[in-house]
């Protein structure tokens, strides 16, 4: 006894490729879409920071000395400053001067939001850049500083060095 043979028939087969091209379809259009989303800005901006007014403290001798910045996310995304390098020094670090029984003391921070349109003030009264072993430095010279962002990523800047008091 023979067994039919099922042929498959043009509107099986045509079928088959409608329901294959159905998601096929649905992802073009969902990435065009996408596409045009984000080249119309309507997707928002990435962090742009920019760093202003970069300086550090002339140290006494070859003491530790600190750097300050003013940091702008002109971005609508929320970044984070999360890491600094002083290339020529010891090292450096994110600190915060804080006031305990009347004394201030230093407390390393781990990183500093930076949101969206805001803007990061560093001062002696607050947030830092520790810098130690920093070379032998003279007012006006300038200390390369590695700021990293989670979002913008590295951005390098000169701090220039001025007396303890002045802007």
């Amino acid at each position: 006894m023979k067994l039919p043979v099922k042929i498959p028939v043009p509107s099986a087969l045509a079928s088959a490729v409608r329901a294959a091209l159905v998601p096929v379809v649905a992802g073009a259009v969902a990435l065009g879409g996408l596409c045009a989303w984000t080249a119309s800005g309507a997707a928002g901006r990435p962090p742009a920071v920019t760093v202003e007014e970069a300086r550090v403290l002339l140290p006494l001798g070859r003491d530790d000395t600190a750097a300050f910045f003013r940091v702008r996310n002109e971005g609508d995304a929320d970044d984070e400053l999360i890491g600094v390098e002083a290339p020529t020094a010891g090292g450096a670090m994110l600190s915060r001067t804080v006031v305990r029984k009347g004394a201030g003391h230093m407390e390393m921070v781990q990183s500093a939001p930076l949101p969206s349109g805001g803007t990061l003030e560093m001062s002696p009264h607050g947030l830092d850049v520790m810098v130690w072993a920093p070379p032998r430095l003279k007012l006006g010279d300038r200390l390369p500083v590695v700021l990293r962002f989670r979002e913008a990523g590295t951005v390098r800047v000169e701090a220039e060095v001025v007396r303890a008091g002045s802007r």
